[in-house]
């Protein structure tokens, strides 16, 4: 199997990011998730640089990549989740998000990240979609101009309830921005199964020469509930067999295992999840 498997560290908050990455390590895995959290390198904390440089380091010697990934849920705001998003009626909230996600490209270029991951926020009441749309846009331009400078792709992620909910929604913003080449896509796989019309293992065919950063966890279609490898409806041979052949179309991230509910049992389920991804990959069976 080529596919390079992660595990997302929103996963697994209950443990010292040090003994996190130690335990992917440990359990083979080829990289991490991190989501920059005040557990998991506060990104608005003193010593930003000093951290930063600290876990790059920990990261090389264990021989880890890392995507940086933003969706911490009270990083912001200590009231409101994911709040305040880029679609924010307060131009000042706006720019906080903007400010957070600027800085998140500088910890990932330190790092050495494959991606910065965002997603879009959901609609504020009394938002028309043109208006919502435009918004998005124009908070991710001084981003996207970043993560240009780095060479790092911002991936943003259709996320259902959100503005930017599915691929479709992707490629309307790709067009609305001007298709610039920072910005890429996080496709994460339970959410295909949960609202794309296509089967999952098509939306990794169709996503691929857009993406830049891949998430995989169960899903029932219709429900977005993150759920451990099994207990969901995704047949999951044919999605490991497209996203291995990612590599003829040039993708080098991470798949990771996004299970951000699931933290209370995160070290057996990191076992559990990269020895089921193994057995039911292409090199598995």
């Amino acid at each position: 199997m080529t596919i390079r498997l992660g595990y997302g560290t929103n996963g697994l908050t209950d443990l010292r990011l040090d003994d996190a990455l130690g335990l992917l390590a440990d359990l083979g895995y080829d990289g991490v998730g991190l989501t920059l959290d005040h557990m998991h390198l506060d990104p608005l904390a003193p010593d930003l640089y000093a951290r930063t440089r600290r876990v790059a380091s920990r990261l090389q010697e264990l021989g880890l990549g890392v995507t940086v990934e933003t969706g911490a849920r009270y990083i912001l705001d200590p009231r409101r989740k994911h709040g305040p998003s880029l679609l924010d009626p307060d131009p000042e909230a706006r720019a906080a998000r903007t400010r957070l996600l600027v800085r998140a490209v500088g910890i990932a270029a330190d790092l050495g990240a494959h991606a910065v991951h965002c997603f879009s926020g959901i609609t504020p009441p009394d938002t028309t979609a043109d208006t919502a749309w435009q918004r998005l846009a124009d908070s991710l331009a001084p981003v996207l101009d970043a993560a240009d400078r780095s060479g790092i792709p911002l991936a943003i992620e259709p996320e259902p309830g959100h503005l930017l909910a599915d691929l479709a929604d992707f490629h309307h913003l790709r067009v609305l921005s001007g298709d610039p080449p920072p910005l890429g896509l996080t496709l994460d796989i339970g959410h295909c199964q949960c609202l794309e019309p296509a089967p999952p293992a098509d939306c990794v065919r169709d996503a691929a020469p857009w993406l830049a950063h891949v998430q995989i966890e169960d899903m029932r279609r219709g429900v977005h509930e993150h759920l451990p490898f099994g207990d969901g409806e995704i047949d999951f041979p044919p999605v490991l067999e497209a996203l291995d052949a990612l590599s003829d179309a040039g993708y080098r991230g991470l798949t990771v295992v996004e299970l951000p509910r699931h933290s209370h049992a995160g070290p057996e389920l990191a076992r559990t999840s990269i020895e089921f991804l193994r057995k039911h990959g292409p090199s598995g069976r």
